[in-house]
Protein backbone atom coordinates (compact mmCIF):
# COMPACT_ATOMS: atom_id res chain seq x y z
CA UNK A 1 0.00 0.00 0.00
CA UNK A 2 2.54 2.62 1.25
CA UNK A 3 6.60 2.20 0.80
CA UNK A 4 7.94 1.19 3.90
CA UNK A 5 5.16 0.86 5.75
CA UNK A 6 4.59 -2.95 7.20
CA UNK A 7 1.51 -4.12 5.82
CA UNK A 8 0.60 -5.88 9.16
CA UNK A 9 0.76 -2.76 11.35
CA UNK A 10 -1.10 -1.28 8.36
CA UNK A 11 -3.86 -3.08 9.03
CA UNK A 12 -3.67 -3.33 12.54
CA UNK A 13 -3.94 0.55 12.23
CA UNK A 14 -6.64 0.31 9.78
CA UNK A 15 -8.80 -2.47 12.15
CA UNK A 16 -8.13 0.68 14.79
CA UNK A 17 -9.68 3.38 13.02
CA UNK A 18 -12.55 1.19 12.21
CA UNK A 19 -12.06 0.38 8.33
CA UNK A 20 -12.52 -3.37 7.29
CA UNK A 21 -11.19 -4.23 3.76
CA UNK A 22 -12.30 -7.37 1.86
CA UNK A 23 -10.58 -8.40 -1.33
CA UNK A 24 -13.49 -9.88 -3.74
CA UNK A 25 -12.77 -12.46 -6.42
CA UNK A 26 -14.37 -10.69 -9.14
CA UNK A 27 -13.21 -11.90 -12.80
CA UNK A 28 -14.80 -8.50 -14.85
CA UNK A 29 -16.06 -4.92 -13.99
CA UNK A 30 -18.07 -2.91 -16.25
CA UNK A 31 -18.73 0.59 -15.44
CA UNK A 32 -21.55 2.04 -18.29
CA UNK A 33 -21.22 5.69 -18.69
CA UNK A 34 -23.48 7.60 -20.39
CA UNK A 35 -21.56 7.25 -24.25
CA UNK A 36 -19.06 4.13 -23.79
CA UNK A 37 -18.28 1.61 -21.03
CA UNK A 38 -15.55 0.40 -18.94
CA UNK A 39 -14.46 -2.81 -18.92
CA UNK A 40 -11.75 -4.33 -16.63
CA UNK A 41 -10.97 -7.87 -17.26
CA UNK A 42 -9.47 -9.73 -14.10
CA UNK A 43 -8.87 -6.81 -12.26
CA UNK A 44 -8.02 -6.65 -8.41
CA UNK A 45 -11.17 -5.61 -6.66
CA UNK A 46 -11.73 -4.68 -2.99
CA UNK A 47 -14.25 -3.37 -0.59
CA UNK A 48 -13.40 -0.98 1.91
CA UNK A 49 -16.42 -0.63 4.51
CA UNK A 50 -15.25 2.96 6.40
CA UNK A 51 -18.26 3.87 9.13
CA UNK A 52 -20.77 1.83 7.33
CA UNK A 53 -20.48 3.88 4.05
CA UNK A 54 -18.94 0.59 1.63
CA UNK A 55 -16.33 1.67 -1.28
CA UNK A 56 -14.98 -0.44 -3.89
CA UNK A 57 -11.57 0.11 -5.42
CA UNK A 58 -10.97 -1.84 -8.97
CA UNK A 59 -7.18 -1.89 -9.95
CA UNK A 60 -6.17 -2.76 -13.31
CA UNK A 61 -6.78 -1.34 -17.36
CA UNK A 62 -9.59 -0.53 -18.36
CA UNK A 63 -10.74 -1.29 -22.13
CA UNK A 64 -13.05 1.34 -23.56
CA UNK A 65 -15.90 0.04 -25.17
CA UNK A 66 -18.67 2.25 -27.30
CA UNK A 67 -22.20 2.05 -26.08
CA UNK A 68 -24.26 0.64 -29.28
CA UNK A 69 -27.23 2.51 -29.85
CA UNK A 70 -29.86 0.12 -28.43
CA UNK A 71 -27.54 -0.12 -25.19
CA UNK A 72 -27.88 3.60 -24.66
CA UNK A 73 -31.81 3.20 -25.34
CA UNK A 74 -31.92 0.14 -23.27
CA UNK A 75 -29.98 2.41 -20.26
CA UNK A 76 -32.09 5.21 -20.72
CA UNK A 77 -35.26 3.40 -20.49
CA UNK A 78 -33.73 2.26 -17.31
CA UNK A 79 -32.93 5.56 -16.17
CA UNK A 80 -36.26 6.71 -16.62
CA UNK A 81 -37.99 3.79 -14.84
CA UNK A 82 -35.84 4.33 -12.05
CA UNK A 83 -36.84 7.82 -11.80
CA UNK A 84 -40.75 7.29 -11.81
CA UNK A 85 -40.72 4.55 -9.18
CA UNK A 86 -41.58 6.60 -6.15
CA UNK A 87 -41.63 4.67 -3.25
CA UNK A 88 -45.51 4.47 -1.33
CA UNK A 89 -45.27 6.50 1.77
CA UNK A 90 -47.65 4.35 4.27
CA UNK A 91 -49.66 6.09 7.40
CA UNK A 92 -47.10 4.68 9.95
CA UNK A 93 -44.57 6.04 7.82
CA UNK A 94 -46.07 9.64 8.27
CA UNK A 95 -47.00 8.84 11.93
CA UNK A 96 -43.03 8.32 12.58
CA UNK A 97 -42.26 11.00 11.25
CA UNK A 98 -44.89 13.12 12.75
CA UNK A 99 -44.13 11.87 16.33
CA UNK A 100 -40.15 11.99 16.39
CA UNK A 101 -39.88 15.31 14.14
CA UNK A 102 -42.93 16.95 16.22
CA UNK A 103 -44.80 17.94 13.17
CA UNK A 104 -47.90 17.98 11.28
CA UNK A 105 -49.28 15.50 8.87
CA UNK A 106 -49.33 17.58 5.82
CA UNK A 107 -45.19 18.80 6.80
CA UNK A 108 -44.54 14.50 7.64
CA UNK A 109 -46.28 13.68 4.07
CA UNK A 110 -44.41 16.59 1.76
CA UNK A 111 -41.21 16.17 3.57
CA UNK A 112 -41.28 12.05 3.09
CA UNK A 113 -42.13 13.13 -0.37
CA UNK A 114 -39.58 15.38 -1.24
CA UNK A 115 -37.11 13.05 0.42
CA UNK A 116 -38.68 9.85 -1.54
CA UNK A 117 -39.71 8.35 1.14
CA UNK A 118 -36.18 8.58 3.68
CA UNK A 119 -37.53 8.51 6.87
CA UNK A 120 -34.42 9.61 9.43
CA UNK A 121 -33.87 12.18 6.26
CA UNK A 122 -37.69 13.78 6.42
CA UNK A 123 -37.07 13.95 10.18
CA UNK A 124 -33.52 15.80 10.14
CA UNK A 125 -35.03 17.93 7.51
CA UNK A 126 -38.14 19.08 9.14
CA UNK A 127 -36.29 19.59 12.57
CA UNK A 128 -33.46 21.96 10.90
CA UNK A 129 -36.73 23.86 9.59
Amino acid sequence: MFPGIDPKMMKQAMKKMGIKEENLDASKVIITLSDRELVFDSPQVSKINMMGQETYQIIGEPVERELSESDENTNNTETAEAEDTTPEINDDDIKTVMELADCSEETARSTLEETKGDIAEAIVKIKRE
